[in-house]
């Protein structure tokens, strides 16, 4: 049996992925055990947890792999300031330390911090029992490890591959070639031009926080109008026929600054950034609407590129640009593929199960198994059935830790707190009740989910046709903007009809619009209101999951996968008519997904939520003890 752990760390979104003999075993994020948001920190927990669901001790590895090379990394940042000497000085004295103090050194960095999963905690002695590790160390191509994260756990015995995102070493964007067991890179964009960066930079200037707020500019586009378009294509960015850019640097300071516009850039749009946490105007509405339809517009070259240089039917994606699900529905329609999957951890986080399948495939020269053959080797902890043959690799990413009902038992009576225990075919209809009497509901259950998205393990749950569901959940639960949207879980079996989509999307990665006949007019008066205004407007019959130009971001939920949130939607379908529910993440603004028991509670008193389903053991809100709350949460997170 070869074991390999994959690595991302050291930028944002830390992760660990552990493989036996090529099946994904495990993975999650650091961010879910520290609690603290797109944790860049080497993955100390993530890798606990990993080695502890393989079952091994990290001297029983065969190979250790990051996600990226450092010393191209170093070369571009080294590069990347000479030419802009003396401009980039302050952003390079800035930098220069931690790379010369940790970065350049990471293959000593990476055997001491696997040394401290073993509990040890002195560095000296980290070291010493760092090096002694038998296993092999291995580097991968940053764009390469997405791209392998992109096609190896995909159903497809061939795709092309499409990657985007910020940047890696140089690579922000490639197009690549799968068949079996080798991948073929073929074209790349390198820095400092980068679809990526150029979204990051309208996510500063609306006055989001990079690398975590673009999908708060995704969901403000349809408040605006796109008035920028034209400026944009003018002054800053020239799209070619194949989806390349040429951006004017002149206007941006990403390169050699440390920020990401400059001040050319706020006299061409007219103004500064807007500051965090201020009042959201039209301007900021019609800029994010015109940077959405700059990206649709390179998305959909950069497809239709790939399907002429690569023949290939079918199309695999990865990178933080490839959550753009709006841009992904798009591709999807233009039908330049037949069929496309795109990894549910597509950032830096899913390049450690990029890097752990490349030494595999690539290193080892080990065949893809069959969908129909994954399931042999079962986990100590949770079990892993086998996948049906339409399922990826990924396990429907619930490849995170799980409570047992012995641990649950155990946290709820040390706190002494009241519940009650259903049997396991009773509960869906119970929730379902619950939720038909417009109740929000916390759900816990299962594996923790792996990448971005809640999708019904971790999640927070309610009536899609309660028309209050969106302004409760993001402003008593959330706390959050009231323009964010909200995702629906659909049963698979009834996706087409409420959605104008007849196709898998278990990872809530596609927008569709929802179809005609559930769709509600809307008056003279309503037609006329403006941006923001139109948020209180009911546009369907499932208006907590309809955005305002009729669009959602869609999970579908099969049996197959996600047995227990199959029976709570099947359940609500049979009372309501509708197999339509809202999904939201489990937490609250600005802190991560929860992850542990004692998370899940806790973000349960905070919020207004009033259910909260322990896998079988529901809690009332009412019936709760006061909760003590020590910290100052709220000022903590403000500003995600």
């Amino acid at each position: 049996m070869t074991t390999i752990l994959g690595i991302s760390a050291f930028y944002h979104d830390s992760a660990a992925c552990i493989l036996s003999d090529g099946e994904i075993i495990a993975a999650a994020q650091e961010e879910r055990f520290t609690r603290v948001k797109h944790d860049h920190r080497f993955p100390l927990q993530a890798v606990r947890y990993c080695l502890s669901e393989a079952g091994i001790a990290a001297d029983d590895l065969d190979y250790v792999g990051f996600y990226d090379k450092p010393l191209l990394k170093f070369d571009r940042l080294l590069e990347t300031y000479l030419d802009y000497a003396p401009a980039g000085f302050p952003s390079f004295l800035k930098a220069m330390p931690l790379w010369m103090k940790e970065k350049l050194w990471m293959p000593e960095l990476v055997r001491t911090e696997m040394a401290k999963t073993e509990g040890i905690t002195d560095e000296r002695d980290a070291k010493k029992r760092g090096k002694k590790y038998g296993w092999k160390l291995l580097f991968g191509d940053h764009h390469e490890s997405h791209a392998a994260s992109a096609f190896y756990p995909s159903p497809f015995e061939e795709a092309a591959i499409l990657t985007m995102d910020g940047v890696g070493e140089w690579a922000t964007s490639s197009i690549g070639l799968g068949r079996g067991n080798e991948i073929q890179m073929l074209k790349e964009l390198r820095f400092p031009d980068s679809l990526g960066l150029l979204y990051s930079a309208f996510t500063y200037y609306t006055g989001f926080k990079v690398n975590s707020g673009e999908y708060k500019v995704m969901g403000l586009a349809p408040y605006g109008e796109p008035r920028y378009v034209d400026l944009i294509k003018e002054k800053l960015v020239e799209i070619r026929e194949d989806g390349s850019l040429r951006m004017n640097h002149e206007y941006f300071g990403y390169s050699q600054g440390l920020r990401m516009t400059n001040s050319a850039f706020a006299r061409l749009l007219g103004g500064p950034p807007r500051e965090m946490e201020s009042r959201l105007t039209q301007r900021e509405m019609d800029l994010a609407r015109s940077i959405q339809v700059i990206t649709e517009e390179v998305m959909l070259k950069m497809a239709r590129f790939a399907a002429r240089e690569t023949g290939m039917k079918r199309l695999c994606m990865a990178g933080g640009v490839a959550l753009n699900c709006v841009g992904n529905g798009l591709i999807l329609r233009e039908n330049i593929f037949d069929d496309m999957w795109i990894q549910p951890a597509a950032g830096d986080a899913g390049g450690a199960v990029g890097v752990a399948l490349a030494i595999h495939h690539r290193y080892l020269n080990e065949p893809r198994a069959s969908c129909e053959s994954l399931g042999s080797w079962v986990s100590p902890r949770s079990g892993n059935g086998v996948p049906p043959p339409y399922a990826d690799r990924m396990k429907g990413s619930f490849l995170g830790p799980r409570d047992t009902e012995e641990e649950i038992i155990e946290f709820l009576e040390s706190k002494n707190l009241p519940y009650k225990k259903y049997r396991r075919e009773e509960l869906p209809e119970r929730v379902a009740e619950i939720l038909a009497s417009e109740k929000v509901i916390g759900l816990h259950q299962g594996r923790m989910e792996f990448g971005p998205r809640a999708l019904g393990a971790r999640s927070i749950i309610g009536d899609a046709r309660s028309s209050r569901m969106q302004s409760v959940m993001n402003l008593k639960i959330k706390y959050r903007e009231s323009f964010r949207p909200f995702a629906p879980s659909v049963l698979r079996e009834q996706v087409s009809d409420w959605f104008e989509l007849d196709t898998d999307s278990p990872y809530m990665l596609l927008v569709a619009d929802v179809v005609k006949d559930r769709r509600r007019e809307m008056t003279d008066d309503e037609q006329a209101l403006w941006g923001i205004e139109k948020l209180n407007v009911s546009r369907s019959e499932i208006p907590a999951v309809t955005h305002v130009d009729y669009s959602a971001r869609v999970q579908t939920v099969r049996r197959d996968t996600s047995p227990l949130y199959y029976s709570i939607i099947e359940a609500f379908y049979q009372k309501t008519g509708c197999p339509v529910i809202v999904n939201t993440s489990f937490n609250v603004r600005g802190e991560p997904i929860v992850c542990s028991l004692e998370d899940s509670y806790r973000c349960f008193m905070r919020t207004e939520m009033d259910y909260l389903v322990l896998e079988n053991f529901i809690l009332d809100k009412t019936n709760q003890p006061p909760f003590e709350d020590t910290e100052d949460w709220r000022k903590e997170f403000a500003l995600d």
